[in-house]
């Protein structure tokens, strides 16, 4: 492995496999001393997105920060921490960073030039406020060599799966960045007639804006005639509307109201307004301006992790976008997205890490459930709610009797499922298929009682096990659709949980969608070390996002 570190002014040293050094003025001197085929250890993917954007060759490399995450668990993994786990070193004796306080100019001064204080990495080489030099970031590229053996050493005695896993990660974390710097198309009239139609035209004025809010608000006091001024955005006061009315609800949650569509006309006016008021609110007119840039493009911060089991994130909206606004996403003049999604991706991972080569049978099914209702003697819409609920640690419903027969027809993964649950209700650490290790003992609520907090716990363990096994395999596959598509001029432009959305130009459309398929069976193949359980993608090819079914 080699080693690639970037500095304060674009500064930075490239360690190769063979030990030289190459120490650099700026990130494309750096993206040219890289070489191809090495797999390059980094603090961050974050740390190192100028060489992103230089186009260095980073297909293959290792995230010292991922790899923390899937060791420890959590998100936190900035160097300092990283350095202590690595080296069993307490991490709260760790240097602060420098503020240039009277405290600082009061303690014992660190060495200019030393990288490392009583064993622990200095403060300021953490935020990256010490790398001022080509030769400041040598010393941190084999910091960052020393950590990496150490993971690797880790995560190898857990089997390959692990170490595999941990280069997944690494490459998803750069995807991440590529994500960010690409954008995701947006049709800006599109996109600006959209959001008229929800919130009205775009305000200029503070009043202009209260005026559209009063319009929005219309339709649903209208529907009570007589009622007054009702604050619709206080949950307590559309409780009191809604009694007025005759409608009484434990609370106003989306599903609430739904059930109560039909008792009275203001239930359907108000899940309108909901649905208008959030594209007002959180996807309006300032969203536009503050996230879609003058290139047409929609950009929020991406990360590989979420925290606890491992799903990507991304702000903006990206992860959140309703669809009233998909038809909004579309491809630029003469280009196409190829979407993939991944079919009942839940059961079938559950079906690979329980290793229960019965529910793996049923997986070769296009459509999984068919097989199971029929071994269950169910309709298939009873089987494919025993199934969710087994994953979710619901027992009770029409699915009840249902899940009593899974777990006599796949007693090995129902017994995977508890087995998490129980160690969850402990407050015990579950690891994912791959390894990456999941804390269950987050604090309740102060109104919690301890069998409500256990319990939570253990619904919580029961199904991260299979979302963050699940979350493994969608980036493996990710991270081989990147690579494989970019001779087609693809990329890769929005990772939605199990969906990938890929840009490309129209006449390598059919051809990247079956790179995009023969990519999942590549990736599931070498998650899982077999081919006992198959994975599925339903994949078109459209011009707006709205367009997939």
């Amino acid at each position: 492995m080699g080693a690639v570190v970037l500095g304060v002014g674009g500064v930075a040293a490239v360690r190769s496999p063979d030990g030289s050094v190459t120490e650099c003025a700026d990130p494309a001197e750096a993206a040219a001393a890289m070489t191809e085929g090495t797999r390059w250890v980094t603090w961050s993917a974050e740390a190192i997105a100028p060489l992103v954007t230089a186009r260095a060759p980073l297909d293959r490399t290792w995230d010292l920060a991922e790899a923390h995450r899937l060791l420890h668990g959590g998100w936190a993994a900035d160097p300092t921490l990283v350095w202590a786990a690595a080296h069993g070193l307490d991490p709260s004796a760790a240097p602060s960073v420098p503020t240039g306080d009277l405290f600082d100019l009061l303690a014992e001064e660190t060495p200019a030039e030393e990288l490392l204080v009583d064993g622990h990495l200095r403060g300021d080489a953490a935020t990256g406020a010490w790398l001022t030099t080509a030769g400041r970031c040598a010393t941190f590229a084999a910091a960052a060599l020393e950590v990496a053996r150490i993971q690797h050493e880790a995560l190898s005695a857990r089997g390959p799966r692990a170490v595999s896993t941990a280069r997944a990660e690494s490459a998803a974390a750069v995807l991440c960045v590529e994500l960010e710097q690409e954008g995701l198309p947006i049709d800006r009239a599109a996109a600006r007639e959209l959001v008229t139609d929800a919130a009205g035209p775009e305000p200029r004025t503070i009043e202009e804006e209260l005026a559209a809010r009063e319009v929005r608000d219309r339709p649903v006091l209208a529907a009570v005639p007589g009622i007054g001024s009702v604050d619709l955005r206080n949950p307590a006061a559309v409780k009191t509307l809604l009694s007025r009315a005759g409608v009484e609800v434990p609370s106003t949650r989306r599903h609430v109201l739904e059930a109560n569509a039909g008792a009275h006309p203001v239930v359907p006016a108000l899940l309108e307004w909901r649905r208008r008021e959030r594209i007002a609110t959180t996807y309006g007119w300032r969203w536009l301006r503050e996230h879609v840039g003058t290139d047409d493009r929609l950009r929020g911060r991406w990360a590989a992790c979420d925290g606890a089991a491992g799903r990507m994130t991304a702000q903006a909206g990206l992860h959140n976008l309703p669809a009233e606004l998909r038809p909004a996403v579309a491809a630029d003049a003469g280009w196409v997205f190829v979407r993939a999604d991944l079919g009942q991706v839940e059961p079938r991972v559950l079906a690979a890490v329980s290793g229960d080569r019965a529910f793996a049978a049923a997986t070769r099914a296009d459509d999984l459930y068919a097989p199971v209702a029929q071994h269950l003697g169910v309709e298939r819409a009873i089987a494919k709610v025993a199934v969710l609920a087994a994953m979710y640690g619901q027992r009770s419903g029409q699915a009840a009797e249902a899940l009593r027969g899974l777990e006599r027809a796949y007693p090995v993964a129902m017994d995977h499922l508890q087995r998490a649950q129980e160690a969850g209700r402990r407050g015990e650490t579950v690891r994912t298929f791959g390894g990456r290790l999941v804390p269950t003992d987050f604090p309740g609520s102060s109104e919690a009682s301890p069998e409500t907090l256990a319990a939570a716990r253990g619904r919580f363990a029961r199904n991260a096990v299979i979302q963050g096994s699940a979350a493994e395999l969608f980036k493996a596959w990710a991270a081989t659709v990147r690579v494989a598509v970019r001779p087609l001029r693809g990329r890769i432009v929005l990772c939605l949980h199990d969906e990938l959305l890929v840009h490309v130009p129209a006449e390598h459309a059919d051809e990247t969608a079956a790179v995009v398929d023969r990519a999942l069976g590549d990736a599931a193949r070498r998650w899982l070390g077999s081919e006992e359980v198959h994975f599925v993608a339903d994949t078109s090819v459209v011009r707006r996002w709205s367009e997939a079914t």
